[in-house]
């Protein structure tokens, strides 16, 4: 299978991405280090504050690693010249689309097909 669009625009995108990636790295390796509590004995409220920020930190670490995976995908896609194929129906991936998406595997029908498969 060959690479959708213009191979020179992939170019930037592959460094783009890569880019995000070692932020993305950066960012959860400090998230990983960062402490929500100093270990003091705290009082309920001081409790229920703690139990909040370590939930929305886990949230964020989940988010960065789903957009991690997502961009290793595209970068994985880039390499093995796949890049720009919907991985549905093999069809070509909108240049507008991979530009505002970069880590898009779905061409814009497949992607509402997948969206409306997993509401239901």
């Amino acid at each position: 299978m060959k690479q959708a669009g213009n191979p020179n625009a992939f170019a930037h995108v592959k460094r783009e991405l890569e880019e995000r990636r070692s932020l993305l790295e950066e960012e959860m390796r400090q998230s990983n280090e960062e402490k929500v509590t100093d270990d003091q004995v705290q009082d309920p409220g001081d409790q229920t504050v703690s139990s909040t920020m370590e939930t929305l930190k886990s949230s964020m670490q989940d988010s960065r690693l789903a957009e991690y995976n997502r961009i290793t995908k595209a970068i994985e896609m880039l390499n093995e010249g796949t890049y720009g194929i919907c991985v549905d129906c093999d069809g070509p991936i909108s240049e507008k689309r991979l530009k505002s998406f970069p880590n898009s595997t779905r061409c814009i029908s497949c992607q509402e097909a997948y969206e409306e498969q997993q509401r239901e």
